[in-house]
């Protein structure tokens, strides 16, 4: 069994690998996606992590207003898909005092959505409260310390234990913690950043006041959506169908620049004079980081799962762990 892991100060413990949730009803059906979540636990993973913005729907209706794509690529079209068939899940079997659930806003940070957003996200997922709850992105619109009285006032009622962020920069993640400090709010205990070989910025700043201030950091896209796979070239019309990158194109500005490919290449031959599958070794340089709290899997299959499995049990020797982060050039 994985040994769990404080989040902050919160007096919340998780496991050390945490299932992303953003495929199902996107790219896997409900049965796949039981089958998965069973997996999981089955595995030892103790948290889920899902969002009200992860959905079949949700992702079809981006393509649609961002790109102007109207079609489908999707497994369905239902909105929020990834909260509906959580709770299904949890629904039909025993496992919820077992676990730490965890979903986000993603709709806009102001007081009144957060408390409807909050409803919507509790109702699909058949729950009275989620364990943790974190704000997907920052809404400039929105003064943080109204946002942090709202998260406060949920708390308070018992619809939340405790909360975190996605996607904020340090400076943002500080002023939260200052609006909290001054309030007398309950602060963010957890982070959720991108963080990969790909995508290793945290490394200057998010990390090191992570670790002085003692907050949980659970980042997503080890793999940078597939992307260190080595299966994408730059051609952004040769997408796999149906993966990440097929269904949500954005990842390319994201990913997609010389210093990544030439990464992806060093990634390659270091895996292959290791006898290590590339996967295997880009997870194993995040989820054995000795600052980082648990590592959030996506997973289409339970093979997935048992990657972040295999990953956490490499031991990366100081050189090695070296070599690779010359590689991202932070």
């Amino acid at each position: 069994m994985l040994e769990l892991r404080p989040v902050g100060r919160s007096g919340l413990s998780i496991s050390p690998i945490g299932l992303g949730t953003v495929t199902f009803g996107r790219e896997i059906d409900q049965d796949a996606s039981f089958h998965i979540l069973d997996h999981a636990v089955e595995k030892g993973i103790t948290w889920i992590d899902t969002a009200e913005a992860y959905g079949g729907g949700n992702a079809r209706a981006y393509r649609r207003n961002v790109l102007g794509v109207d079609d489908e690529r999707e497994i369905t079209g239902e909105m929020g898909s990834s909260e509906l068939i959580i709770g299904r899940w949890l629904r039909a079997c025993d496992y919820r005092d077992r676990l730490t659930i965890c979903t986000k806003v993603s709709s806009g940070n102001s007081p009144e959505n957060i408390r409807r957003a909050l409803q919507v996200s509790l109702d699909r997922l058949q729950v009275d409260r989620v364990d943790i709850y974190k704000l997907h992105s920052p809404d400039t619109g929105v003064p943080i310390a109204e946002t942090m009285g709202a998260l406060a006032e949920q708390v308070a009622a018992g619809r939340i234990r405790t909360i975190g962020y996605s996607n904020f920069s340090l400076d943002q993640l500080r002023e939260a913690q200052e609006a909290a400090r001054v309030h007398c709010y309950p602060r963010m205990e957890i982070v959720q950043p991108p963080f990969s070989l790909a995508t290793a910025d945290i490394r200057r700043d998010i990390l090191p006041y992570c670790r002085e201030e003692q907050i949980a950091v659970t980042p997503f896209s080890p793999l940078a959506a597939g992307f260190l796979s080595g299966k994408y070239t730059s051609d952004r019309n040769a997408f796999p169908e149906r993966s990440r990158f097929h269904v949500i194109p954005a990842h390319a500005d994201i990913y997609f620049n010389d210093r990544n490919f030439q990464t992806v290449e060093h990634l390659r031959e270091k895996a292959r004079a290791l006898d290590i599958p590339m996967v295997r070794l880009a997870m194993a340089w995040v989820a054995t980081h000795p600052d980082v709290t648990s590592v959030i899997v996506g997973a289409r299959t339970t093979a997935h799962i048992d990657n972040a499995f295999d990953a956490l049990e490499i031991n990366l020797e100081p050189a090695l762990r070296a070599e690779m982060t010359a590689w991202t050039g932070v």
